[in-house]
């Protein structure tokens, strides 16, 4: 897996950033914003100053893949969203679609309501009538009082989330013209208003922070959690409402959820909006959300569909996107990276699709090394072997997890082989769902390759030094 961030070749022996770099300059590299509401500025693709944008459909009838960025949120200056959407079933794209068009909205109205709350409040108690009174009660503030404060904050806006997500839900229960019975979408999104980061998460899209280690080297830190239906409190509320977690024999590591009775549909996540056969039967369209206090040593937040975190591991997305060349290209090579890694792991398998948005944090350039820096690291496979995630996770304490996540470490136990109470086989139904493209390949270790072997110009300068040590120990000699 290491082999996805070296320069190896895109195609025809061009390098994947060469190639992306040739083609930024027929696309637009900043993205045509419209205005939302509260004045919000919504962009769907492209760059900004501070964040980009990209997607890419796999080898599917159709790209189910969405997000959008809307700027100055709720009609606040320093408020930004981000939020990736990736859809599912027959209609997965219709609903990915919808809902990226309309949470953002209630998400807003939502906050909108929560802070002139907060504001009534504030004034019936005498605080909060200025600016002046706000920062003397803050300058008073000891730590107990502002850890007090970060609760009632994330308290504030898990209530405005929450209330958003069961709206939207709600919504596309009742729209007829989105047919969502077996279709849906995951959502992954974050909000930032100042150092606050506010993230939602539902289903098994994947937000991941980089930030700075004690001896300034990138360490990626895992936001959250992917609700799949094998966790162990995932899978008790499924069983509990009579739902079935299975994993069916030719894929023992891909666990499903499937009605009490049919051998349907086999949804691979916990959480998701949409997918009412299953709404009964313990999916639910809660998110979870975490907080976290930004601090100068984190750099950039990375929003990405299960496409990318498939293939590539979190440190390997870190890497990527901090060593491009220019911030409107880190998305679009996280994302070719990705489809390469799909080649190259599962050749015989479709391409999923992938959706990324890079969210900067600093207006500076991040690092001062050059890309070709990460070729030398990524020449040697095991080197970023060794720093996977696992191994992070054991060596640097800098490695978190959101607070929600502590309570899904644990993975349920749950039958492996699929058995139908009729019958010892699966269903019609079941084959048609399994064989149809929503259905990815399950993950598998990518084997490490030669890199000499692999990549000509490598074996050339090799056998060149070759040559002159040879030349030298002969002068010597």
């Amino acid at each position: 897996m290491g082999a996805c961030c070296s320069r190896e070749s895109y195609g025809n022996g061009v390098d994947v950033e060469d190639a992306v770099a040739d083609r930024e300059q027929e696309d637009d590299e900043e993205g045509d914003a419209i205005i939302g509401d509260y004045g919000a500025r919504v962009r769907l693709y492209g760059a900004s100053k501070y964040t980009s944008m990209y997607t890419q459909q796999g080898r599917k009838v159709t790209n189910q893949d969405a997000m959008t960025v809307w700027e100055e949120f709720a009609g606040d200056k320093d408020m930004l969203f981000c939020g990736v959407f990736d859809g599912h079933g027959p209609y997965g794209h219709k609903v990915a679609r919808h809902v990226r068009d309309t949470l953002p909205s209630r998400l807003s109205s939502a906050i909108r309501a929560s802070q002139n709350n907060s504001f009534k409040r504030r004034d019936n108690k005498g605080k909060g009538k200025n600016s002046d009174d706000v920062n003397e009660n803050q300058g008073d503030e000891d730590s107990g009082d502002y850890d007090d404060s970060s609760s009632l904050l994330l308290s504030s806006w898990e209530t405005s989330f929450i209330k958003s997500f069961k709206e939207m839900d709600e919504e596309l229960s009742l729209d007829a013209s989105i047919d969502s019975f077996c279709s849906g979408t995951t959502a992954v999104s974050v909000i930032k208003e100042g150092n606050n980061l506010i993230i939602a998460n539902l289903g098994d899209s994947r937000a991941i922070l980089c930030s700075r280690g004690p001896k300034n080297q990138l360490v990626p830190v895992q936001l959250t959690v992917d609700l799949k239906p094998n966790i162990t409190s995932e899978a008790e509320r499924i069983k509990n409402s009579n739902g079935r977690v299975l994993a069916l024999d030719q894929e023992p590591e891909v666990f499903r959820v499937w009605m009490p009775d049919e051998d349907c549909p086999g949804l691979a996540m916990a959480r998701a909006f949409g997918d009412f056969c299953l709404k009964d039967y313990g999916l639910i369209s809660t998110p979870e959300v975490s907080y976290r206090r930004l601090t100068d040593k984190d750099e950039f937040v990375v929003l990405a569909t299960d496409g990318v975190w498939d293939v590539l591991t979190n440190y390997e997305v870190v890497k990527i996107v901090a060593y491009a060349r220019k911030r409107s290209m880190a998305a679009k090579l996280v994302v070719k990276y990705a489809v390469r890694a799909w080649k190259i792991k599962y050749p015989g398998c479709k391409v999923d699709d992938c959706a990324v948005i890079c969210l900067f944090l600093k207006n500076r350039t991040l690092l001062t090394r050059s890309f070709s820096e990460l070729t030398q690291v990524s020449v040697n496979h095991s080197e970023l072997e060794a720093c996977s995630d696992v191994s992070l996770a054991k060596l640097e304490n800098y490695s978190e997890v959101s607070r929600a996540s502590l309570n899904h470490s644990e993975i349920a136990a749950v039958p492996r082989r699929f058995r139908s109470k009729k019958r010892g086989e699966i269903s019609e139904n079941a084959k048609t769902y399994l064989n149809s493209d929503e259905n990815d390949c399950p993950p598998a270790r990518l084997d490490k390759v030669n890199s000499s072997g692999k990549f000509p110009r490598l074996r050339n300068v090799l056998s060149r030094r070759k040559s002159t040590k040879d030349h030298e120990a002969v002068e010597a000699w």
